[in-house]
């Protein structure tokens, strides 16, 4: 079984010792460097980890520029920013190996007061709403942890390079039929301000890009991974 984590990066050059230490052992670490100006590439190049360039600018595009890179069996998506664990991944992994489920979330905790702010998980409730109206399903949460089978994952042919591309993921592996599931994960205060919810233009971008991607209609066909 080859696993490999896929680490969206843009000016993490503070979390990523903490993050690549986490990456469990035997599994490859691939940062995707989104146009850093704080050496992050260097720095996570010098740690050990596969250093993907992606000048396109947005998270989708840097998720997905990993995704391309990646050779393994599984993949991992966490964000960079030392807010979720990566050594917890294997407990996300363990479903999908198992083959009881085809996509697995990581749900976010907050461990801390003011780890997740408020508007953000208003954000994010109202977001799960959505998607159980579009989809069916009852997540709580859309995080950005999540574990899924490569292949399955190009195969659901995902086209956001933004904010909606954690989104697309979830809405396309429903209308898949995939079996999507949840694990808890504590929720950590991240490094640094968040480059989306942390100022209202990325805030409004985030909800334009999902809102466009809860629109799309469901194809005919499809079936599990």
């Amino acid at each position: 079984m080859t696993v490999d984590v896929v680490l969206p990066c843009l000016d993490e050059a503070e979390a990523l010792p903490w993050v690549l230490a986490r990456i469990p052992a035997g599994w490859r670490a691939i940062v995707v460097d989104n146009g850093s100006t704080d050496g992050s590439a260097a720095i996570a190049a010098g740690l050990g980890a596969t250093v993907v360039h992606e000048s396109r600018r947005g998270f989708g595009a840097a998720c997905h520029a990993g995704l391309l890179a990646s050779q393994a069996e599984f993949v991992c998506f966490c964000d960079c920013d030392a807010s979720l664990d990566p050594g917890l991944l294997p407990g996300l992994l363990r479903s999908v190996a198992e083959g009881s489920a085809d996509l697995v979330l990581g749900r976010r905790r907050p461990a801390t007061r003011g780890a997740w702010p408020a508007h953000a998980r208003a954000g994010n409730l109202a977001l799960s709403r959505l998607l159980r109206r579009r989809t069916g399903l009852r997540l709580r949460d859309l995080g950005p942890m999540r574990v899924a089978r490569r292949e399955a994952l190009l195969g659901l042919g995902l086209s956001d390079r933004r904010s909606g591309y954690p989104l697309q993921m979830v809405v396309r592996a429903a209308d898949a039929g995939w079996r999507v599931r949840e694990v808890d994960v504590p929720y950590l205060p991240r490094s640094g301000r968040s480059k989306v919810t942390g100022t209202w233009r990325g805030t409004w971008q985030a909800v334009h890009d999902m809102r466009r991607v809860l629109d799309e209609p469901a194809p005919v066909g499809g079936g599990r991974p």
